[in-house]
């Protein structure tokens, strides 16, 4: 009898998943870590995208902003008497017309935390372009009322965890404003 009993157990007719799972030991684990790289690569870059929007939100609002002053600031502007003292009120950064040194600066000091300021990685470009239908004085003078002023700002962003992409991405936004005065 006790034959019997052995020889179907030894057959597989009493625990026929025994055997199965005990081969299969370590692919639990094995499935675990696939699963945990991939989930781990997909948390780490929706960071990363996070960051480089959040800077590219950064550099096309300086963008506006810095055209906005640039526009304000005009060749009218200045200390009184000369000038019309509403365009430096509240600044008090400008003393005159805006130049490209003065609004690299308005961008270098509205920068937030996380962009780096650095002149090397940050940088305003400011152009006075001629309108083929503006006012015959932007020729001569290039900060006039009626003229166009053009703000350039490019970042180079780095990431973190460069999986994709080593190298920085260069991040940029253009705006453009009528001078006001």
């Amino acid at each position: 009898m006790l034959r019997a009993l052995r020889s179907r157990f030894s057959a597989g007719c009493a625990a026929p998943g025994f055997r199965r799972l005990k081969g299969e030991g370590g692919g639990t684990l094995v499935e675990y870590a696939l699963i945990l790289m991939i989930f781990m690569t997909m948390l780490l870059g929706i960071m990363e995208f996070g960051r480089a929007l959040y800077a590219y939100h950064f550099v096309s609002n300086a963008a506006r902003e810095a055209t906005r002053w640039a526009a304000v600031n005009g060749a009218t502007c200045g200390p009184p008497p000369g000038g019309d003292n509403s365009c430096i009120a509240g600044y008090g950064m400008n003393t005159g017309p805006a130049t490209q040194t003065d609004i690299q600066n308005y961008v270098t000091n509205h920068t937030p935390l996380g962009i780096d300021p650095s002149p090397a990685k940050l940088i305003a470009t400011a152009t006075w372009p001629v309108q083929v239908s503006g006012p015959t004085i932007c020729t001569t003078t290039q900060n006039a009322a009626g003229c166009t002023v053009q703000v350039q700002v490019s970042y180079s962003f780095n990431f973190i965890f460069p999986f994709v992409h080593t190298s920085p991405l260069t991040l940029s936004s253009t705006s453009e404003m009528v001078i006001v005065h």
